[in-house]
């Protein structure tokens, strides 16, 4: 085996790692309030939505096409790989961006926190480019344009119209009785949150997979720049239903029960706003952020209801998360750029790869100590994301 296509091998293996910790990362965004509100079982909920990732995958390339030639500079105008750095160069670039995504998505899985994978992605491939090429291997315009114009716009955006959305549905339902709203807004809550899933599979897939095409391009295996093989949309569709399949409780405990006392309309409103925001970015080949629109959506729904529990200080960590994404996932992408150009050539991408694996593992256990999972992720929250057995919390209380 060749030392580029070695690499190339590794950067598909870690591609894939990247969708599924997205899937999982993300299922929050479409199913957190079904499953808070109980319209669907959370595991009911998860097969459900990888199910609709799986198909949303194939309905579309444009975000594909577009994702890593809007803020790294190593693609022509045309899409192609800049020649000079076809090959090793460009593969051991994707592959530290895309260890730093992976180790974000996973650290703030970790703690529970709705951050976006899209930017753990980009903040990636922007640190291994500043470390390969200087400050202009980043296209600055584009990283403007594409991510902090619309992490900026895309929640607040999302929040009004879900807060609007909010305050019409309960002025329509008013004098109906609360237990047949809710029953019936359940329905309509499978619905949304499907669309939801389906329409984020249109979205975060499209990203892996313009990876891995660019990665086949600067190998030499693939020359249409206008079009993903067939293999990458499968095998990319199917680890982000994986993955979504999988449940990422913890994030989802943080959205459903966490940010907003949720009722069954406010659901379907906040749902609805994500649905019609992503399924618009996909149309427009906008790499959105999906969790940040089902975040500000699920907020807008507590702003649009007349005395609703929203709990700031779980927002305030979630904007801070935000925040800090991209420089943080740049950092690491830089690093792991730097260790595997120190060591040079496969090995020094075989050691990164490594590390990888081994702190995905370290984190894996340490999530153990306060598991969540599909049979805890409803329990009341009580002011932390780890779940408090509710019998034992009942009897402590009657003491």
């Amino acid at each position: 085996m060749t030392e580029p296509l070695f690499i190339l091998a590794i950067v598909i293996v870690t591609a894939l790692a990247f969708d599924f910790t997205n899937g999982f990362h993300d299922t929050a965004n479409a199913m957190a309030t079904s499953i808070a509100t109980g319209a669907i079982k959370p595991k009911a909920a998860v097969a459900l939505s990888a199910v609709l990732n799986l198909v949303g995958a194939f309905l579309s390339i444009q975000v594909a096409l577009t994702v890593s030639n809007k803020v790294v500079a190593i693609q022509g105008t045309n899409g192609a790989p800049i020649p000079a750095l076809m090959g090793t160069p460009i593969l051991t670039i994707v592959f530290a961006g895309l260890v730093g995504g992976i180790l974000w998505n996973l650290a703030t899985w970790l703690l529970g926190l709705p951050s976006s994978s899209s930017h753990a992605l980009f903040g990636g491939l922007i640190g291994a480019a500043i470390a390969s090429l200087g400050f202009g291997g980043v296209k600055w315009d584009g990283v403007v344009s594409s991510i902090i114009i619309p992490a900026v716009a895309a929640p607040i955006v999302a929040a009004l119209v879900a807060a609007v959305g909010t305050r019409v549905i309960f002025a329509l339902v008013s004098k109906v009785p609360e237990e047949r709203r809710d029953r019936s807004f359940r329905w309509g809550q499978i619905g949304s949150a499907s669309l939801v899933s389906l329409a984020h599979g249109t979205n975060d897939a499209q990203k892996t997979m313009g990876v891995i095409t660019l990665a086949l391009i600067a190998y030499g295996s693939w020359t249409d720049v206008h079009s993903i093989p067939l293999w990458v949309k499968a095998v990319c569709a199917l680890a982000i239903a994986g993955g979504t399949y999988i449940g990422g409780w913890r994030v989802i405990r943080t959205l459903g029960k966490g940010l907003v006392e949720i009722s069954s309309p406010q659901g379907m409103a906040a749902e609805t706003a994500s649905a019609a925001a992503i399924l618009s970015s996909s149309h427009l080949g906008l790499a959105l952020s999906t969790t940040h629109v089902a975040t500000g959506s699920i907020l807008g729904t507590g702003l649009g209801r007349k005395g609703a529990l929203v709990r700031w200080a779980v927002a305030g960590r979630m904007v801070i998360a935000w925040l800090i994404t991209l420089p943080a996932a740049a950092i690491v992408g830089a690093l792991c750029w730097e260790l595997s150009h120190v060591i040079s050539g496969s090995l020094g991408v075989g050691i990164v790869f490594a590390i990888l694996i081994a702190a995905a593992g370290l984190m894996f256990r340490h999530s153990r100590k306060t598991p969540v999972t599909a049979d805890n992720v409803n329990h009341e929250w009580k002011g932390g994301l780890a779940p408090v057995d509710e019998p034992a919390a009942r009897q402590t209380v009657n003491a």
